[in-house]
């Protein structure tokens, strides 16, 4: 019975391995597109900001930063 249970205990260690390597190795990719399109929105944003404040400081003749 002690045999068996030496033998047991590799065969677990693989079924674990598996396990472990299939959730590692999954795919995380859906994350990561919807955190590029919050992104792109926040450009668009920083952009027309940047051009507001340019437009008002052309038509109030002061140096805008």
């Amino acid at each position: 019975m002690a045999s068996l249970a030496w033998l047991l205990i590799p065969l677990f260690a693989a079924i674990g391995a598996a396990i472990w390597g299939s959730w590692a190795a999954r795919d995380r990719t859906q994350g990561d597109i919807s955190e590029l399109a919050g992104y792109a929105r926040f450009r668009e944003v920083m952009d027309k900001s940047d051009q507001a404040r340019a437009k008002a400081g052309a038509h109030s003749g002061s140096d805008a930063v």
